[in-house]
């Protein structure tokens, strides 16, 4: 691991004018963060599930899971990804959908996340004492079809305490803080959540590096302003889906999400960067760091085709697929022996660099890549 985020204070305990902010809080300058190289970061720890897909490998190990994440672990990656709410006991837990399904007696009982309590929760799926049997655990699709949650691996689920107690010490969490897009949340209550995500960070971290990222560009902006140990990156779709906040709908909007509130990056749907590329130069002047996501995002040729354009990390489902198709693509070859240029060091022959192309053959390598992910 490249990179280590050193933990300089504990988060206080934040007093009561946080409400209004920012009295009593003493707010750092906005400060740059670079990733480590070019990063690949697992996807809710080895790759997310996709119940309904024909694809095995997306039901391989459960989602946002502990044995998700130390399976990722193996792999040399810097980051995993995944989803934080906080329970009605102020518990956070790791868990991507709002709501949460089980059937019993042949009826679907839905709840939402946030209205459980930490024990509620953790009675889905499979139990940590074997003789325990949980709830069946459901998943509604896109579809608005609910399907029971199987997995060739399966795991309990499991509370940001424990993912910083069992997961590999040296593996980076990126904390996506999970917020409904279809409610308005008053200042106050985000406040409150964050500050329950925070203390925990505060215990349990250590010199664990640590991401924070939200869609809810309130709330991006509090993290940033509860602390100034950890990075924030506002997440964005880039105008894939068209929100009612027009801070989530393009990439220049997000730019300015992160000026105004001291950001340090962006994370983007992959398709708005392919389709704007420009933004990426906007983004680098502004000092900003950008991650993707997305279904592209597990195709070699369209990571690689980030790498060149000076993105500076994706997150992907086929952790282990891209790991080594990227790694092949980026490998440096080695010399002809007729080549005029010095032979590389011992230490230099897996070198990866950076390849420079001009504007005109970055527009090139968009149109081909479009072709070849048609095809």
């Amino acid at each position: 691991m490249a990179l280590r985020t050193v933990l300089v204070s504990d988060v206080p305990s934040l007093p009561e004018s946080v409400y209004g902010l920012s009295e009593g809080l003493e707010l750092s300058k906005p400060t740059s963060f670079r990733l480590p190289g070019f990063s690949v970061i697992g996807h809710r720890g080895i790759g997310m599930n996709v119940l309904q897909s024909s694809d095995r490998r997306t039901r391989g190990v459960k989602e946002n899971s502990i044995l998700s994440f130390n399976s990722a672990a193996k792999y040399p990656i810097d980051f995993i990804e995944f989803d934080v709410q906080v329970t009605k006991d102020d518990c956070p837990v790791i868990f991507h959908d709002d709501f949460i399904y089980s059937e019993e007696n042949g009826i679907v009982n839905e709840s939402r996340v946030t209205d459980l309590s930490l024990s509620e929760f953790l009675l889905y799926g499979p139990q940590k004492e074997t003789e325990k049997i949980g709830k069946i655990l459901m998943r509604k699709s896109k579809e608005g079809k609910v399907l029971k949650w199987d997995v060739d691996l399966d795991d309990s689920l499991c509370t940001l305490q424990e993912a910083f107690e069992q997961v590999e010490q040296t593996l980076g969490f990126n904390i996506e803080l999970k917020f409904d897009d279809q409610t308005v949340y008053e200042r106050e209550f985000l406040v409150h959540v964050l500050r329950s995500v925070l203390q925990v960070v505060s215990n349990y971290a250590k010199d664990r590096p640590v991401i924070f990222s939200s869609f809810q560009p309130d709330a991006a902006k509090l993290v940033r302003e509860l602390q100034s140990t950890y990075p924030v990156f506002f997440l964005t779709d880039a105008g894939n889906e068209v929100h009612n906040d027009e801070r989530r709908n393009s990439l220049e909007e997000a730019i300015q999400v992160c000026l105004e509130g001291g950001l340090q990056g962006i994370v983007s749907e992959v398709k708005g960067v392919f389709r704007n590329p420009a933004a990426i130069s906007k983004i680098k002047e502004s000092n900003l760091s950008l991650l993707t996501y997305g279904k592209l995002n597990n195709v070699g040729e369209a990571v690689y085709m980030q790498y060149v354009m000076g993105i500076d990390g994706v997150i992907v489902d086929f952790v282990e697929e891209i790991i080594q198709s990227t790694t092949l693509m980026m490998i440096r070859p080695p010399p002809s022996s007729s080549s005029p240029l010095p032979s590389p060091s011992k230490d230099d022959d897996v070198a990866i660099t950076r390849p420079e192309f001009s504007q005109k053959e970055i527009s090139f390598l968009l149109k081909l890549l479009s072709q070849l992910i048609q095809h």
